[in-house]
């Protein structure tokens, strides 16, 4: 029995969110998380990336590897399938939203290595979703992203003029926060009785 978009949805959402559940993603959520408008420009790219580098590695996995009995070759095919969108993406924002680029710096490349992005690729094909099935999946585990990345950049942002101890600023402070946040998705995972 095939579980409906909806569950697939809300389960890549909120009940197994890429970041703050199965903890995929994280250099990306640090790095880009201290301002706001950096970490959502982020995140939808990410979405771009992670739903055509789903569509395409499933199609390349079904059309060749799985035909041909190169299974074994899927790490290094989805690996360089989603390292051909990232510079696709990179060239895109280049020409036509230079602020966005420039913005993210360091960390547009590092979309490439984004294991979150990796393991929704692997996902979908293990959990042998359709073509549908893994769009809404990729958007469900993308907006998950975005939604983590935003709560944090939101709190770091506010923490920055918050009087705290000097041991506790930085990165010790959001790790602590992350930490939390965690924590309170942990409550989402009796949402559907079972994890997605």
């Amino acid at each position: 029995m095939q579980p409906n978009l909806l569950m697939i949805f809300l389960g890549a959402f909120l009940v197994n969110n890429i970041i703050l559940m199965r903890f995929l993603g994280l250099c990306s959520f640090f790095g880009v998380s201290k301002k706001l408008s950096v970490s959502i420009g982020m995140s939808f790219a990410v979405i771009f990336v992670m739903t055509i580098s789903a569509w395409t590695t499933m199609l390349i996995y079904h059309l060749i590897l799985a035909k041909y009995n190169l299974v074994y070759l899927r790490t290094a095919t989805f690996i360089l399938t989603i390292a051909g969108t990232v510079q696709f993406v990179e060239m895109f924002l280049k020409k036509y939203v230079k602020n966005l680029y420039k913005a993210m710096g360091i960390f547009l490349p590092l979309i490439t290595t984004n294991c979150a992005i990796l393991a929704v690729t692997f996902l979908s094909v293990d959990f042998n979703y359709n073509f549908v099935e893994t769009t809404i999946y990729s958007i469900g585990v993308g907006m998950g992203y975005l939604l983590a990345i935003v709560l944090i950049s939101s709190l770091r942002e506010r923490l920055e003029t918050t009087p705290i101890p000097q041991f506790l600023k930085g990165y010790p402070l959001v790790f602590i926060t992350a930490g939390l946040m965690s924590l309170a998705f942990l409550g989402f995972s009796g949402l559907f009785g079972v994890s997605l």
